[in-house]
């Protein structure tokens, strides 16, 4: 088992690793499976955005993002807002082997030693990711009109091992 980074792929194993992800249960897997498709991902959530996909035997297990913005309003948010994870998801097989908690850790380790002491996360799950050590910062609005949770934590590699 292995995290990856999309954009470090071959254009072969990127269409393979689409087609993986548009299988999930989640309307937003079919959201980023669009988004990829479309090539926009670096337009919508910034240039520096990284999709993590932990993979193992050629299969896809779990992934998420680390991207300059979320899908919050910017007005709402404080410039320092920044980096996002987002696109938290497990595929239904695999759930119950903490990999989600494998990529926040990973994705919070990148972070730091891009120079950021903190991550954000939005999400309406409730009691999900503070059992990760995030903690609830406010309400805000998502480009959608709809009020989420805004979560954030520090960005440390102490808790990381690859």
């Amino acid at each position: 088992m292995k995290i990856i980074e999309y954009f470090e792929q071959t254009n072969e194993l990127q269409k393979y690793l689409r087609e993986q992800i548009v299988q999930g249960d989640w309307r937003a897997a079919k959201f980023l499976y669009e988004v990829l498709e479309q090539g926009k991902l670096s337009e919508r959530y910034g240039e520096s955005t990284r999709l993590l996909l932990l993979v193992e035997d050629g299969n896809l297990l779990a992934f998420c993002t680390l991207a300059e913005r979320d899908e919050i309003v910017e007005e709402e948010t404080e410039p320092d807002m920044k980096p996002w994870i987002g696109f938290v998801y497990t595929y239904p097989t695999h759930r119950g082997n903490r990999y989600s908690e494998k990529l926040i850790r990973y994705a919070c380790c990148l972070a730091k030693q891009d120079g950021y002491g903190k991550v954000y996360l939005s999400s309406n799950e409730v009691g999900l990711y503070e059992k990760y050590g995030f903690i609830y910062l406010k309400r805000l609005h998502t480009l959608w009109g709809e009020e989420t949770q805004v979560f954030e934590k520090e960005a440390d590699c102490s808790k990381y091992d690859e």
